[in-house]
């Protein structure tokens, strides 16, 4: 891979470099959050294949199972990939991370059903999922370092939220391609093997990041010798336990959020709702959207108004907003009325997508940023993301899925009360 001499401050790039570097680093969040939601939205097709026994709920639960073991990796991915970029820099990490992620989609489209290889077909399942939960345990921390880095100081906001553009653009372009082979396929077909078409697509696509690599301008220098020792170090990170603190409980509240009202609202509008699945695939395609412009907004508005406050604003309204907001997503009548109410839980929760990877970011200092953000965000998203759907599923089995409801604004309190006690840095320099 070409190198470039490395660039450790934004100040030195030019407006055009700086938007390329931008583009460039933000495509290969896309790819990467492409290839991991795509599994989430054709689980619905292909879970009979890998999970023949049961009814609709308990397939989709060993899929979801399978899902959330994909996250619970996520924490050595972080640590791995950060390291990786502390040491050796930003670009090689976020372009190291989305091929393996290529490499895992490339599995699952190729994988043989439980019809021909029995249980070793789920088993294989989950070793992709694995490899891709690994590679996005890497990709979020080097990302949003990155996004942060090479913004310039009075627009990092808004230039850093565009690290949860392309995690949305992904998730949208998953769905597109998702109503692109509802329609060219009729349901059976799709079940029986067009599903692999989408894992096959993000397979393709992942190579793309070797054509965008050279615009991605490295931000740290490749620590060499004894003074940079410690660079990705797990000693060195222990010394900012608040700082880890505050990211594992603020992440706690937005990632079971964020996976309640994206992936997994695809299933419990068809699943507990009794919506058509081509009717929520528009819905949500529509609710996204909106979601994904809302995010360079906030993100300016951050900077006026500073990270604390949006995360006040997201922890406080929906502490008191999930368990109506679910209640009525259960019962809705008609399609308009399910885009409003996601769209309303989508526009709270951006005041916590926005600034995610920002204020994480500037939590820490750069020779252990990555890793700091990475790991941190990995362990509470594999806890309290990684497991929503699971626990979603698992509480309307049991006849009480209210209970889950009350769950997400619990976990949401406790994100308000880390906020609200909580004073955020903010850094000039990121290079510090």
């Amino acid at each position: 891979m070409a190198s470039e001499t490395p660039i450790t401050s934004a100040s030195e790039l030019t407006r055009g470099q700086r938007l390329r570097a931008i583009m460039a680093g933000s495509a290969g969040n896309l790819i990467e959050w492409y290839d991991f939601y795509v599994y989430a939205f054709m689980a619905l097709y292909f879970a009979p294949l890998f999970f023949p026994q049961g009814d609709r709920t308990a397939q989709l639960l060993n899929v979801a199972g399978i899902y959330a073991v994909g996250f619970l990796i996520r924490p050595l991915g972080g640590w791995f990939f950060g390291r990786y970029a502390d040491r050796r820099g930003r670009r090689a990490a976020m372009v190291a991370s989305v091929l393996l992620m290529g490499a895992g989609s490339l599995l699952i489209a190729a994988l043989p059903t439980y019809a021909v290889i029995g249980a070793a077909a789920p088993l294989l399942l989950l070793v992709a999922r694995l490899a891709q939960g690994f590679s996005t345990g890497g990709q979020y921390g080097a990302a949003a370092t990155y996004l942060s880095e090479v913004a310039s100081t009075k627009n990092r906001g808004f230039y850093a939220a565009f690290q949860h553009v392309t995690l949305m653009g992904g998730q949208l372009s998953a769905l597109l391609v998702l109503i692109l082979v509802q329609q060219a396929f009729p349901e059976d077909t799709i079940r029986a093997w067009a599903w692999r078409i989408p894992f096959a697509l993000g397979a393709v696509i992942a190579l793309v990041v070797l054509l965008l690599r050279d615009h991605m301008h490295e931000t740290v220098t490749p620590a060499d010798g004894a003074k940079d020792r410690e660079a990705g170090s797990l000693a060195a990170l222990a010394r900012h336990p608040h700082a880890l603190f505050v990211v594992v409980a603020l992440t706690a509240g937005g990632a079971v959020t964020l996976y309640t009202f994206t992936t997994y609202m695809q299933k419990f509008l068809v699943n507990s709702a009794g919506m058509d699945v081509k009717t929520v695939s528009g819905v949500m395609t529509a609710a996204m959207v909106v979601f994904m412009l809302l995010q360079p907004a906030i993100g300016a508005l951050s900077d006026r108004i500073g990270r604390r406050t949006c995360l006040l604003i997201f922890t406080g309204v929906m502490t008191l907003a999930a368990v109506p907001l679910l209640t009525a997503l259960g019962k809705v009548e008609g399609p308009v009325q399910a885009f409003l109410l996601v769209l309303a839980a989508l526009t709270i929760l951006s005041f916590y997508t926005a600034i995610s990877g920002l204020f994480k970011a500037e939590l820490f200092p750069s020779h252990v940023r990555a890793l700091g953000v990475g790991l941190a965000h990995s362990v509470s998203a594999a806890i309290f993301g990684g497991s929503a759907e699971y626990l979603a599923l698992w509480f309307k089995q049991v006849g009480h899925e209210g209970w889950f409801f009350v769950y997400v604004a619990g976990l949401c309190l406790l994100s308000f009360l880390v906020a609200l006690s909580t004073r955020m840095p903010r850094r000039d320099d990121m290079t510090a």
